[in-house]
């Protein structure tokens, strides 16, 4: 087996991957899936933690765009994400993973509260740990999140499950011309626009010298494959 460039990773997988062929909610087989790249990773012996958004459930803009209140709307929108993190953490189980989920919205009864120093012991223990509940703070979103808990885990890399393989110009399933980048810079990625994630998330990756690496999260095995070098992705980093 092939050695991994990293060795201790954040993997960031939007909502909507959970949802498959659906147009709503978890499609299990996916969320089995997506546990089997991750437990490919585990075995090479790559530490990860994971975000997962909630946009197959519940967006919080969703109700400000109609006159709600954004706060609570976000709230909402965390727990979706925290239902997300707790599927993917039965799938992992499944495949006898050492998982655990670390909520920023304390909730005892159903999985421990977040801490750098939680983090950090779960994963000197080999675990897989999935932060739920975003930031624990409304009009952040869930990359932001990624970003901020790659930073507190000591990652050495984000990696953006997405759609598409790579970032493109514009989005290449409305316009077949875009152009796919193999490589780019924080600050390229945020001078140009680029649709990979929020401004946020990308200074602060900037900032902590964490590179992003952009992949299909639909790819079987496309995980375990960029983490020894190879794969189809574009590469964020200022090095």
């Amino acid at each position: 087996m092939s050695q991994p460039i990293y060795k201790r990773v954040l993997l960031k997988a939007s909502g909507e991957a959970l949802m498959g062929s659906q147009g709503f909610g978890i499609d299990v087989t996916v969320s089995d899936r997506i546990a089997s790249d991750i437990a490919e990773a585990r075995a090479m012996g790559v530490e990860v933690g994971v975000v997962v958004g909630g946009g197959n459930i519940f967006r919080g803009v969703a109700v400000a765009s109609k006159g709600g209140d954004r706060v609570t709307g976000d709230h909402m929108g965390m727990l979706g994400t925290i239902i997300n993190a707790l599927a993917l953490a039965t799938s992992l189980r499944k495949l006898d993973i050492d998982t655990v989920v670390l909520s920023a919205i304390s909730m005892p009864e159903i999985c421990e509260s977040f801490s750098q120093r939680a983090t950090l012991y779960h994963l000197s223990l080999g675990r897989v740990v999935i932060f739920a509940g975003g930031t624990g703070n409304p009009f952040f979103t869930t990359d932001s999140a990624a970003a901020l808990r790659a930073a507190e885990m000591g990652a050495q890399a984000i990696f953006k499950g997405t759609q598409v393989d790579g970032i493109y110009s514009a989005d290449p399933k409305k316009f077949p011309d875009a152009t796919r980048f193999e490589q780019l810079t924080h600050s390229q990625v945020l001078e140009k626009g680029l649709a990979v994630m929020d401004v946020a998330a990308v200074a602060l990756a900037r900032e902590n010298s964490i590179p992003i690496i952009v992949f299909s999260i639909h790819e079987k095995g496309g995980f375990a494959e960029i983490l020894t070098g190879g794969g189809r992705k574009t590469i964020v980093s200022d090095n």
